[in-house]
């Protein structure tokens, strides 16, 4: 039995999170052990249903030095302490600084990786160095696998080479038919509370629509961190000045979001940058209207074709938001009609299809 191991910072409930018990899941449904390497726990995580060992990094760690450049050298020790009592087969890394550990900590060693960049590479690896260190390690690697092109075209031939882009999955609660009856009054956003998901300038473009379309709530599922990035109070302030209090609903963290937003009429997304944004993704296999930013690098732009099945907006235009907002409220046959080519997409996303393609785009690689 080979043991696959899965390097990520948590379990907890997001986008790069979701794939990975998913692959783990399939894995271990195809003979693997599996073995997850995380550097926390969070109080709210995917549960996993089957038969797995898990070592948290930030254990292992414990008594390294504060600060943080003491805490690189003691997290690299710390894997390749994990590394050598585990003895993993094969090595799948997710996000960031944690692709970038992984490659320094298995040097000397043969244990194949695999490395999966989820999010736009200029943003987790700026600058002149970082994207120098990127290539070099990256290049050692025995696969990468993007989200998009256009995060491949990050690196050089020396990782390109290696290179895939490889799709997102639907949790199986998407992939039911698409709800056809009366669609409530509801302009939909999933995702976390943070500054890069902009939800101030859909606030602003709602407001600007709301004497028109008085009928319309704008409804928000998702929390922010407790780091001071959660956008939430200063988001509640907004919608006061802008007089849409009480059009506006929290719904924080939710699960089953199929059946949470399958009857709204509306889902937007607006960015500044993603990866393959999850949130886009079962809105689409969901059958909602979507309208999303153009934003780099570039996934949203990889599943919505204009005006057929979604709109795409330029990063940040609130203007362009709030006109494309209008069409489709003043038009409900038109938001059917692209809410009904968005769902489309969960023929090519169902969980068996694309795991299948992760498991030979590694297995063809050994």
């Amino acid at each position: 039995m080979k043991k696959i191991a899965f390097l990520i910072n948590s379990l907890g409930k997001g986008g790069a999170e979701h794939v990975a018990v998913n692959l783990a899941e399939h894995f271990c449904a195809q003979g693997y052990e599996v073995l997850f390497v995380t550097s926390r726990i969070l109080p709210e995580e995917y549960e996993l249903s089957f038969a797995n060992k898990r070592r948290i990094l930030e254990d292992e760690i414990a008594h390294a030095p504060f600060g943080r450049i003491g805490r690189i050298p003691a997290r690299i020790t710390g894997l390749k302490k994990i590394w050598r009592e585990e003895k993993p087969d094969v090595i799948l890394s997710f996000i960031g600084k944690l692709n970038l550990y992984v490659m320094v900590s298995v040097g000397g060693s043969e244990i194949p990786v695999f490395l999966s960049v989820r999010s736009d590479p200029a943003r987790e690896y700026p600058g002149v160095f970082l994207k120098w260190l990127a290539g070099k390690l990256f290049a050692r690697a025995r696969g990468v696998f993007f989200q998009t092109d256009m995060a491949m075209q990050f690196f050089d031939d020396s990782v390109r080479g290696h290179s895939e882009v490889l799709p997102n999955l639907l949790d199986e609660s998407f992939l039911k038919p698409r709800y056809e009856g009366e669609r409530d009054h509801e302009i939909v956003m999933v995702g976390r509370l943070d500054a890069n998901k902009n939800h101030a300038m859909v606030f602003r473009a709602f407001a600007a629509l709301h004497q028109d379309f008085p009928e319309y709530r704008l409804v928000i599922y998702g929390t922010g961190y407790a780091d001071g990035s959660d956008t939430k109070p200063a988001l509640l302030k907004l919608a006061e000045e802008l007089g849409i209090r009480s059009s506006v609903i929290f719904k924080g963290m939710q699960t089953e979001i199929r059946n949470k937003i399958e009857r709204a009429r509306i889902f937007v997304l607006a960015s500044g940058y993603e990866g393959m944004p999850n949130a886009l993704l079962e809105a689409m296999a969901s059958g909602l209207c979507v309208i999303s930013t153009d934003c780099p690098c570039g996934g949203p732009a990889t599943v919505i074709r204009d005006h057929e099945n979604g709109i795409l907006i330029p990063v940040g235009d609130e203007r362009a938001l709030e006109k494309a907002l209008r069409e489709v409220m003043a038009d409900p046959s038109l938001a059917e009609r692209l809410g009904m080519a968005a769902s489309g997409i969960a023929d090519t996303l169902c969980p068996g299809k694309v795991c299948a393609k992760w498991q030979h785009a590694i297995e063809s690689r050994l």
